[in-house]
């Protein structure tokens, strides 16, 4: 049975949704907001005992999925899946805040506390792994994932398992990164906003990819929305404020044009009142279709009080003061 349940936060993919899946740059960061832990049904515990018992028996149904793995001789790591199922009868289940759905990573800190918890001869956590053991944990979690959505990059469940902002630089590069928040404006933040539904990742990585057959949405992820990311990126790691603003109001109006199915029909009128005021820009946090959507701005306050007057509350990732 479990000693000590480690805790594991959610995460947000900054930059590098869809395009990543064409070796674009991306960047994702732990989010302590929303976290989760394994934990077991107890009547001393004051938990929702309905949601623990969904859980115990989600958990009970990728443990059989890990099992056929095994016995295929298929599964990337060694895993103590008896003593992973004697915890489950026990009444194991993931007590979490993390909502699902909603593009913060719930199955990735799943994965990464079952991974945490239950694999042999584990990949300690640490923020200077080697090349090898990031692409070693990020094969694992991208076989275990994959359960949750048909297909995985592992790399959800592995920021929610290193916990430290992630570079992915190409298919090649991974590697972990400070932000330099010190170089922005005071008044700058980052933060979320709720379209009130879950979205589903499967359908719209489906509908993008049949999107980009064609050749005229091929060109554009191409040539504007790839180099468009990777210069944000690059802008925000060299602390370069002034640029970094510039670019998120023309990505903000890039995914305007070309995401449009991925944006809740609640979150239109105020995406598109955002790439004209300019006082803050939004973005698809994850796949889109519902979940939080992901905000940027340099004034904090003035974007704060205009969303509140369309009806939005904001939920701060980062700000500086």
């Amino acid at each position: 049975m479990i000693q000590k349940s480690e805790v594991f936060y959610g995460k947000i993919l900054l930059f590098g949704e869809y395009s990543v899946i064409f070796n674009s740059m991306a960047l994702t960061i732990p989010y302590t907001h929303f976290k989760g832990e394994l934990s077991f049904i107890s009547n001393y515990k004051y938990t929702d005992f309905e949601w623990a018992k969904e859980s115990n028996t989600s958990i009970q149904e990728f443990a059989d999925y890990l099992e056929m793995l095994q016995e295929k001789g298929e599964l990337l790591c060694a895993m103590n899946l008896k003593r992973l199922s004697s915890d489950i009868k026990k009444g194991l289940y993931f007590e979490s805040t993390i909502p699902q759905g909603y593009g913060v990573g719930s199955s990735g800190a799943l994965v990464a506390a079952i991974y945490n918890e239950y694999a042999e001869e584990k990949i300690q956590s640490n923020r200077n792994l080697s090349k090898k053991s990031i692409f070693k944990l990020k094969a694992v979690f991208a076989q275990m994932e994959s359960y949750f959505h048909g297909k995985s990059s592992g790399l959800d469940p592995l920021n929610c398992y290193i916990q430290y902002p992630l570079l992915i630089r190409n298919s090649t590069e991974i590697k972990t990164v400070g932000i330099p928040r010190n170089k922005f404006d005071k008044h700058g933040a980052i933060f979320l906003i709720n379209s009130g539904k879950p979205g589903k990742t499967a359908p719209l990585v489906n509908y993008f990819l049949e999107n980009y057959k064609s050749e005229e949405y091929k060109k554009a992820i191409d040539d504007q929305l790839i180099p468009l990311n990777n210069k944000l990126i690059s802008s925000l790691l060299d602390g370069n404020g002034q640029e970094f603003f510039g670019l998120l109001n023309q990505l903000s109006d890039f995914q305007l044009q070309y995401f449009d199915k991925m944006i809740p029909a609640s979150i239109l009128k105020i995406w598109q009142e955002g790439v004209n005021s300019k006082i803050y820009s939004l973005k698809l946090c994850g796949s889109g279709g519902g979940g939080f959507m992901l905000g940027f701005t340099p004034d904090y306050e003035e974007a704060k009080k205009q969303l509140h007057e369309q009806g939005f509350d904001l939920i701060p990732v980062y700000k500086n003061s």
